[in-house]
């Protein structure tokens, strides 16, 4: 994620698109994850980016068997990566079960631009069916 900051006000969203194959035989899980080619957005001189799962990830009809809920993945936006003019603040750790902070530049004045490579964790429930999992991951920023 990469986010740069100027005078004009956008809101902008980037979308991880993942992948879970779940086997019936076993608790191993293959996790394929596609991002764009990185997010950049302007935005006020303050901002805070946030993570959401857009949807569940599901498989087959999504029925609950084949659905895994934001409460199962966990989201951990790790360390800034090239600071330019910040401060810049982590969000928590937690999950996406709601809206979560995953960055913010909560002063300063003038551009500036931040990374960082967020790790997903997906707990499969025990009751998920054997399937191949697709969901979509989206950061904003106001």
């Amino acid at each position: 994620m990469r986010y740069a900051s100027t005078a004009a006000a956008v809101a902008v969203l980037s979308m991880f698109s993942m992948t879970q194959a779940i086997s019936a035989t076993t608790t191993d899980t293959t996790v394929e994850v596609e991002a764009t080619d990185g997010l950049n957005i302007s935005s006020p001189a303050n901002w805070t980016a946030t993570a959401a799962l857009s949807s569940s990830f599901a498989t087959g009809g999504g029925t609950p068997a084949e659905t895994i809920s934001g409460a199962d993945v966990d989201y951990a936006p790790g360390a800034a990566i090239n600071p330019v003019n910040g401060p810049f603040v982590p969000g928590s750790p937690g999950d996406l079960g709601a809206l979560r902070p995953a960055f913010s530049r909560p002063s300063g004045s003038g551009d500036n631009s931040v990374s960082w490579n967020p790790t997903l964790t997906v707990h499969v429930p025990a009751e998920a069916v054997a399937g191949e999992y697709t969901g979509v991951v989206r950061h904003s920023v106001a």
